[in-house]
């Protein structure tokens, strides 16, 4: 028997890009000079990039913490391998 994957991430990727194809149209929509919405187009991207940067770095940190907790349940004798799945 098969397991079906739940639409959960592509629903997510949907609902991102639709956010964000919906900010950028309100932001060339919006009334104000160009200076303005230049300047609000540079404050999102930085928000976003600070977002992405952090949610990377935690991504990083779980790897880690992951990888570091492979290797210390298949320690045997003082030499790192990684741990066998149990079935």
């Amino acid at each position: 028997m098969t397991k079906e994957k739940s639409g959960g991430g592509k629903f997510f990727l949907g609902a991102l890009i639709g956010g964000a194809v919906g900010a950028v149209a309100g932001l060339l929509t919006a009334p104000k000079s160009g200076k303005e919405t230049r300047a609000d187009i540079k404050k999102k991207a930085d928000d976003t990039k600070k977002a992405a940067d952090k949610k990377i770095k935690q991504g990083k940190k779980a790897a880690k913490s992951w990888k570091d907790n492979l290797f210390t349940r298949g320690k045997d004798d003082g030499e790192e391998k990684p741990a066998t799945p149990k079935k």
